[in-house]
């Protein structure tokens, strides 16, 4: 199970890395122009500080338990994206995009996974 977690917290950490990196390097409008429609109702301020937050997390998920220093904030950040997964789930349901929702559900109930694990039977 541990193999699993671990496999699981880099996968996360990949996708959200990415996003979080998209979303701090591209103005809002672009983000809005491929498909990210939410970023119309938030400020340019908000979806870079949404982005910061999926970077970090994803920099959370990895890099405390790989470099052995404070492991127990791997858990907290896969708490962390399972929180802002779901506050996206909220997001996309007030703006009635279905399409959107089983991505944003799934990232939740991988994060939750790695989160249960990593706080509870296989912490580090």
């Amino acid at each position: 199970m541990n193999t699993a977690l671990w496999i699981t917290a880099s996968v996360l950490a990949l996708l959200f890395l990415m996003a979080g990196l998209m979303k701090i390097s591209q103005p809002r409008e672009k983000l809005a122009a491929s498909g990210m429609a939410w970023a119309e109702d938030f400020s340019p301020g908000l979806v870079k500080a949404t982005g910061a937050v999926e970077a970090l997390g994803a920099l959370g998920l990895i890099l405390p338990a790989a470099l052995g220093v404070a492991p127990a904030l791997a858990a907290w950040a896969a708490l962390g994206l399972a929180a802002t997964m779901l506050g996206a789930t909220v997001v996309h349901l007030r703006r009635k995009e279905a399409k959107a929702l089983p991505v944003s559900l799934v990232l939740f109930l991988l994060a939750a996974v790695v989160a249960w694990g990593r706080f509870g039977p296989y912490a580090f």
